[in-house]
């Protein structure tokens, strides 16, 4: 089998496909033969060494972490899935291995696909969609009828953020570049505003302000939440724990879905609420020099990066 991994942390140069050799699954783990797998910001912070309290020093290590494909094998204790099963699905922090042939992740982290979606398309899903719904359903609490503002609308956990949020039945408006203000409207986000706007313009206005984009001011989104309401980051960091221990509107999260939170956005994909562009599709032989380019590119602007087998 062939899997992008590397023999050290540091930018794309360090980038290798490889042949390796799937461990057979233990109990709780799934063997996936991977169809499409999708790059995530998360990937490349890994792999530039951001999180090594985390991943660790242990070499090689694989790349990627969401994925769709189907089962190959399945361990003792498997009951949800079994071989010749479509799935979506993510690989955990410090294993990853989704771009790849075969991917092993434990029985919690996979999901039926979508049957309505293309390979590429579920690929697409899983780390920007969960994170939207955790943010707004676990952390913002979000109800029928309540508005939501997200920071970074347009990109893959905006654009989830603004899709889920409407299912659930709220109103919400976002910031954008200037030049995709259009792309905003038609997604139906009302009031639309670029990064550098005028926060007191929309005082104690939303019950749930979301920053996808890391561009929002907190001094900004205080302004603009409820009383009551709730501030959601959705990048972690020490200083941000520390800030979100104090008492106030402002929350960290750290994804950690169960079945049941995965089940809510396969349900979404396949009603058609839910869909995330795709730049490009790339085979994984082909898949380090496309990787680098969408790094130097600084990311998933026009979509997201799919990787196939």
């Amino acid at each position: 089998m062939k899997r992008i991994q590397y023999h050290e942390y540091g930018g794309p140069e360090v980038l290798r496909l490889e042949e390796f050799q799937p461990a057979q699954p233990g109990r709780g783990e799934v063997l996936v033969r991977v169809k499409a797998a999708a790059l995530n910001p998360m990937d490349i912070g890994i792999r530039q060494g951001r999180l090594k309290m985390v991943t660790g020093r242990k070499f090689p290590r694989a790349l990627g972490h969401d994925f769709a494909g189907i089962v190959e094998a399945v361990g003792d204790g498997v009951t949800q899935v079994r071989p010749g099963d479509e799935v979506i699905g993510a690989a955990g922090i410090k294993a990853a291995g989704a771009f790849a042939e075969m991917v092993l992740v434990e029985e919690k982290s996979v999901a039926r696909k979508p049957r309505n979606l293309s390979w590429d398309e579920a690929a697409a899903l899983p780390t920007p969609a969960i994170t939207a719904y955790l943010a707004l359903a676990k952390k913002g609490r979000l109800k029928a009828g309540q508005s939501v503002f997200v920071a970074g609308a347009l990109g893959a956990v905006g654009r989830s953020a603004v899709q889920l949020a409407m299912m659930m039945g709220a109103s919400v408006g976002g910031s954008c570049r200037g030049t995709a203000v259009q792309e905003a409207h038609d997604l139906g986000l009302s009031p639309i505003v670029e990064f550098d706007f005028d926060a007191s313009r929309y005082a104690r206005r939303f019950d749930v302000i979301l920053d996808t984009s890391g561009q929002l001011p907190l001094k900004s989104a205080k302004t603009m939440v409820k009383l009551g309401g709730h501030i959601v980051d959705i990048r972690p960091a020490p200083a941000k724990f520390v800030r979100a221990a104090l008492p106030g509107p402002y929350e960290v999260l750290v994804a950690n879905p169960d079945p049941a939170d995965v089940e809510q956005i396969v349900r979404a994909a396949e009603q058609g609420v839910l869909r995330i562009p795709i730049a490009s599709v790339v085979p994984l032989g082909s898949a380090i020099p496309a990787l680098a380019e969408f790094e130097r590119r600084t990311g998933s602007k026009g979509g997201k990066l799919i990787i196939t087998t």
